[in-house]
């Protein structure tokens, strides 16, 4: 099983359902930490709310830690689906489809 392919995400419907969730996923702990990091910063100006800001500096990092664990789970998680059904998807894709087209009703003199 081969990670990080740079395609398999596009592999099927399926393959893009998973990955757009993750990205989602992997995007709110981005912000979440970056605003930890934000608030931290500023309560640590501030004697008395050293502590708070600390707190928060160290629920940020966690936060930044869990990013590429979020991107290893992605990866297991399309590597899981299989390559079955990106196959059934690719012969969907290239099966023509029939098309509803109305016989003519007037006929030729």
């Amino acid at each position: 099983m081969k990670l990080f392919r740079s395609r398999r995400f596009d592999a099927s419907p399926r393959h893009r359902k998973v990955y757009s969730a993750y990205e989602i996923a992997y995007s709110v702990i981005d912000l979440l930490a970056a605003i930890l990091f934000i608030v931290g910063s500023i309560l640590f100006l501030d004697d008395a709310t050293i502590t708070a800001g600390t707190w928060l500096f160290i629920i940020g990092s966690v936060f930044f830690a869990a990013r590429p664990a979020v991107r290893l789970a992605r990866e297991l998680h399309l590597a899981g689906l299989g390559e079955d059904d990106q196959e059934s998807y690719k012969t969907q894709e290239n099966t023509p489809t029939k098309t509803n087209v109305m016989p003519s009703t007037t006929s030729a003199p």
